[in-house]
């Protein structure tokens, strides 16, 4: 595979972590070095360890995990993103931060959702024969650079809107999470 091709490949499987990044820059009240190394470093992992496992898992899973992947993705970003509206909802404006989605458990859930395509290319790339583990690097380094523009850009269009950017991001989750089911079941079904 070239590097085009690859590069290619690595922008588009980095949309959707770029898009919630710049929906935790959103929300953040404020952007921290620490902020920006757990976004870009967790989903440029996972976003390189995911072709890993496909390419490891080989043939036979494909089918499966094709069929359910898009619901997995939508589950994981709905979850999140209703619970961050309903924390915008329940806040104080002036009182209460939103939560920080670089943390714990939400840090989790959105790197793996974000990175599930990664998995079926990983696949792909195995029934192709071909290498994985340039591949592999390239697009958790292109994920993880998206995702910090992500950020950046959502600090600078979000600086001081309290909740209401929160619940904004917890739609853009939602709305993201939503887009992949529709991709998969339109253009599968």
């Amino acid at each position: 595979m070239d590097l085009f091709t690859l590069l290619g490949i690595a922008m588009a499987l980095a949309m959707d972590a770029f898009a919630v990044a710049l929906g935790a820059g959103l929300i953040l009240p404020r952007l921290t070095g620490r902020h920006l190394f757990r976004f870009g470093f967790h989903f440029g992992l996972f976003q390189a360890l995911m072709p890993l496992l496909g390419w490891a898992a080989g043939r036979g899973l494909r089918s499966t995990i094709e069929a359910y992947d898009h619901w997995i993705a939508f589950a994981l970003l709905a979850v999140i993103g209703v619970r961050m509206c309903q924390g915008a909802l329940r806040q104080d404006a002036k009182n209460a931060a939103p939560k920080d989605p670089t943390r714990g458990w939400s840090l989790i859930m959105l790197s793996i959702a974000t990175s599930i395509d990664a998995l079926a290319v990983g696949l792909t790339l195995a029934m192709l024969g071909s290498p994985i583990f340039i591949p592999a690097l390239i697009i958790g380094l292109v994920c993880a650079v998206l995702t910090l523009l992500g950020m950046f850009l959502g600090r600078k269009i979000g600086r001081n809107w309290g909740p209401r950017v929160e619940f904004a991001g917890g739609l853009l989750l939602f709305g993201i999470g939503l887009k992949i089911l529709l991709e998969h079941t339109l253009l599968n079904g």
